[in-house]
């Protein structure tokens, strides 16, 4: 018999809103201030992971990516578009807010890989604190999924066993990576495939 739901670990990027700084966005930056996106992308791949796990700043991000050259434009401006990537998606966090209101009892907690500034920006713009309790974020805890020890730590932090939560993520290897640890974990595809699941298991 499966034990009672008493967390839900979600996602950010790709279940709630759109990813921070994805390679579309990137590839639109490039675009926009005409950097050599092959280069930037060599050097965010070299560098991305440290910012993420918040051992190096935004400006040490940018310093390493961005501005490794003069540039024809302020610095502010290219943080306002890289900030300006963050879109809700539609309808999911509506639902998810109005769901955690009726279910009071179960704890809602991130596991998030994101960068510290980034990860901030989105927390406040978009309210986050209205569904999520708590924030397992990787520029906080520095490991990021898929390294098991992120989702234990999320466990430990939540007080719960594996089979006493389920975890939403629209990225299949970090579904299976939460599974390895024995958490009840589900592709995020879309609003209504996630309502279905949740609704069965509550």
């Amino acid at each position: 018999m499966e034990k009672k739901i008493k967390v839900l670990f979600s996602d950010i990027g790709g279940v709630l809103l759109t990813n921070g700084w994805g390679h579309e966005s990137r590839m639109a930056a490039a675009r926009k201030f005409n950097i050599d996106y092959e280069e930037m992308d060599l050097l965010h791949d070299f560098i991305f992971n440290v910012w993420e796990m918040g051992k190096i700043s935004l400006d040490d991000y940018l310093d390493t990516v961005v501005f490794k050259e003069p540039r024809d434009f302020p610095r502010e401006e290219f943080k306002e578009f890289m900030y300006a990537q963050s879109v809700q998606l539609p309808h999911t966090l509506p639902w998810m807010i109005d769901w955690k209101n009726h279910h009071e009892n179960i704890k809602v907690i991130s596991i998030n890989n994101e960068p510290r500034e980034l990860n901030e920006y989105r927390i406040n713009k978009f309210m986050l604190h209205d569904f999520f309790d708590a924030f397992v974020s990787s520029c906080e805890v520095a490991m990021r999924k898929p390294d098991p020890g992120i989702f234990l730590l999320a466990l430990g932090i939540a007080q719960v066993k594996p089979d006493e939560c389920i975890y939403f993520d629209d990225r299949v290897m970090l579904v299976e990576a939460a599974r390895k640890v024995g958490i009840r974990a589900y592709a995020h595809k879309d609003l209504e495939s996630t309502k279905r699941i949740i609704e069965s298991l509550m």
